[in-house]
């Protein structure tokens, strides 16, 4: 890489930070990363699919709909590149998927679709105990599309976007807890007037309804709020 390169690397990183770190929540941070790893790296398109509760892969952001097809075919299939990187924790390299022979019935029906080459980067923590937060996704119509230059430039973006996620999934988690223990506290004051309870009382009641009904305490706590009833 030459230091005109190196420079331009380092301003669009430095971009990406800033992007990053003013999006919202997770869908912003995700769209985010793929419109930059089209900007900074010789692909035609991108996409990322996050790992879920349940290790289920979920995509989260492409930037053409042939990207979800080539997702959509190996999440169905629990086979190809990204299973492997994503359950690896390892990146993937698929020079040419007219030749490639690892996943050769995936590899058929992503070079029928147009795609060529092919690399996938795990958005992963430090912690190896942890499970994969991630894959970034990056798609060439060319075969032999990455060099190895784009392979670093992959992984630099890959931690920022691997950190980026785990802070917005954390804020969002965050105001979900603060949103729940609000509700919660708004139905136990409904209980607490209408029952004549103390608020240990309003509780119990809250919990008890949320275990029999199989129901999320928020969720209880909301449908008080709304009908000023308990599910049946």
């Amino acid at each position: 890489m030459t230091e005109p390169e190196i420079v331009n690397s380092a301003d669009t990183f430095a971009r990406l930070a800033v992007e990053l770190h003013d999006a919202p929540g997770v869908e912003e941070t995700i769209e985010a990363v793929v419109q930059f790893a089209r900007q900074a790296l010789s692909c035609t398109h991108a996409g990322v699919v996050l790992s879920t509760r349940g290790s289920q892969a979920e995509v989260a952001a492409v930037t053409d709909p042939v990207v979800a097809d080539v997702y959509e075919l190996q999440i169905n299939t629990e086979n190809g590149p990204l299973v492997t990187a994503l359950r690896d924790r390892t990146t993937v390299l698929v020079r040419d998927t007219g030749t490639d022979d690892r996943w050769p019935e995936w590899a058929a029906k992503v070079a029928a679709l147009g795609v060529r080459s092919v690399l996938d980067v795990p958005l992963a923590t430090g912690d190896a105990a942890r499970r994969t937060v991630g894959v970034l996704g990056l798609y060439s119509l060319e075969p032999d599309a990455f060099s190895a230059d784009d392979e670093a430039i992959a992984h630099i973006l890959a931690r920022h976007a691997t950190v980026a996620v785990a802070s917005a999934r954390h804020e969002e988690t965050m105001a979900q807890a603060v949103d729940a223990r609000k509700l919660v506290g708004q139905a136990m004051g409904i209980l607490m007037e209408r029952f004549d309870v103390d608020g240990d009382r309003a509780f119990a009641i809250l919990k008890r309804y949320s275990q029999d009904t199989n129901t999320k305490l928020r969720d209880v706590a909301q449908q008080l709020i709304d009908t000023r009833k308990l599910p049946q």
